[in-house]
């Protein structure tokens, strides 16, 4: 029986949106499209919920570029978005009194905080006669779905990229409404402007500007861009920072620009069609990390905070030098490589995954910082900031987390960057005062005579400082504390 078109003097839905801010394969939209009711799209920016990790300065920069594409989509479906800012239940629970609204959809979500808040706002709305129908959408398979054999959730990659590899294929991509019912009142909606999310004063966000579009219409063009001239070399290329090599996905992925369906079936269509099977496995790996991260902070939510492995919580970390963590903030640790990968998260708001293990390697290993200070960092600087993937990457990088790299895995930042570097590309763009070193001293300009040094303009300790440490010694203390812990 074909569905009866309703009008929109009908008690209308709410499509809460959060980390799912596109109109194509968005199961909460499609059902609340379908259930025939006006639909009122509504994104809540919540910085009151107690326990919520709320976005950092690179975030919010993204976001209210994507709510901005978000709502040019919209009203060329027909449709409006409604911004509100306060605690999201309270926010949510007086939408639903204006408007008279009987259902409310929207996106599970898995980090600590969602969870309980999704439960408390079904008792609270519930009371007032509102429904919640919750989806996925932002995982490839939910948690509840994959466990070994004896029930329990997987601590090991390797495993659960097999569970998941020997399972059916994510579902095919939903496609986008045409038009959303539009309710015959709009309700009262906040400006973005008045939100700040923008820095003014300083502006910093030019290089963001620069190096990104946000937006679902971005994603698409940058999946499809990948897929052409990128995914063909993507295993002998990825970890190669002075090229364009990866998918820089991550940030769309984040804010739910794209979903992690589209990609997976796109990624396959194209390695069929190339008639190379093999071809998309090295890329779907790095989106099946990021379902392993979720399915982490899911069964084990205290994941961003403290060690997985709770014998890492004797770790005898040195007291903070805060001209240490500064230098190491802004790129200025005497290591090329790390210095590169840390001006180019300053400068862009992202860093190259393979710099992103060598500069937390360091701050971690090196200086024996808490991995949890360079989290926050992360945090506050990533434009795909994903509290499940910056948790889990983190703690693999400091030992203490699942499936961990062994803490004795030391990089030597010398030796990372003279293989993953080697022509000193990536140093020269993001370090140009070493621009004019060959390649062979390019990664350790300390060893450079002093007439080479000169000559390219370089002052040890004024043009580009010293190495904050000494590598071997550094190496010798970070073993020391690694044995502490075992005792």
């Amino acid at each position: 029986m074909a569905r009866t078109e309703k009008t929109g003097s009908e008690a209308p839905s709410i499509l809460w949106l959060r980390k799912d801010l596109r109109l194509s394969d968005h199961p909460s939209l499609t059902a609340a499209v379908e259930a025939g009711a006006p639909v009122i799209p509504v994104y809540v920016l919540d910085d009151e919920t107690p326990g919520a990790w709320k976005p950092g300065g690179a975030s919010r920069w993204w976001l209210a570029q994507s709510l901005r594409s978000l709502e040019s989509a919209l009203q060329a479906a027909g449709s409006q978005l409604i911004l509100r800012r306060g605690e999201g239940i309270a926010a949510l629970s007086a939408l639903a009194e204006e408007t008279g609204a009987k259902t409310i959809f929207f996106t599970r979500g898995y980090e600590p905080y969602r969870r309980p808040l999704e439960a408390r706002l079904q008792e609270a709305l519930s009371k007032a006669g509102v429904e919640c129908r919750r989806f996925g959408g932002h995982i490839l398979f939910e948690p509840e779905r994959i466990a070994n054999n004896a029930g329990d959730p997987f601590r090991v990659y390797t495993p659960f990229f097999k569970a998941v590899s020997a399972r059916d294929l994510p579902r095919a991509p939903l496609p986008a409404p045409k038009s959303l019912p539009a309710p015959s009142k709009w309700p009262r909606s906040d400006r973005l402007e008045d939100w700040g999310l923008e820095p003014a004063k300083p502006a910093w966000a030019s290089g963001l500007r620069e190096s990104w579009a946000a937006g679902e219409q971005a994603a698409r063009k940058r999946l499809l861009l990948f897929i052409e001239n990128m995914l063909r070399g993507y295993r002998d290329r990825r970890n190669i920072p002075g090229v364009d090599g990866t998918s820089r996905l991550s940030p769309h992925l984040a804010f739910g620009e794209i979903g992690p369906h589209q990609i997976w079936r796109a990624v396959l269509t194209a390695a069929e069609e190339a008639g190379r099977h093999d071809m998309g496995e090295p890329y779907l790996r790095e989106i099946v990390w990021r379902e392993f991260s979720y399915h982490l902070l899911f069964h084990f939510p205290s994941l961003p905070e403290k060690a997985f492995r709770p014998e890492f919580d004797a770790f005898p970390w040195v007291k903070t030098k805060p001209e240490w963590m500064r230098a190491w903030e802004k790129g200025r640790t005497g290591y090329p490589i790390v210095d590169a990968g840390m001006r180019q998260l300053w400068q862009t708001g992202w860093m190259h995954n393979r710099v992103r293990m060598i500069a937390a390697s360091f701050l971690i290993k090196h200086l024996l910082v808490p991995w949890q200070t360079g989290e926050a960092w992360f945090w506050d600087t990533l434009v795909d900031a994903d509290l499940a993937s910056n948790a889990a990457s983190w703690q693999w990088v400091a030992g203490s987390g699942a499936d961990a790299a062994p803490y004795f895995r030391i990089f030597n930042p010398v030796l990372q960057g003279q293989k993953f570097d080697p022509d000193g590309d990536y140093v020269r763009e993001f370090c140009p005062e070493l621009s004019k070193l060959p390649a062979s001293l390019i990664h350790k300009p300390w060893e450079a005579e002093s007439d080479l040094l000169a000559g390219a303009g370089v002052r040890l300790g004024e043009t580009y400082p010293k190495p904050l440490v000494d590598h071997a010694e550094a190496r010798k203390r970070a073993l020391a504390a690694f044995e502490a812990v075992k005792k």
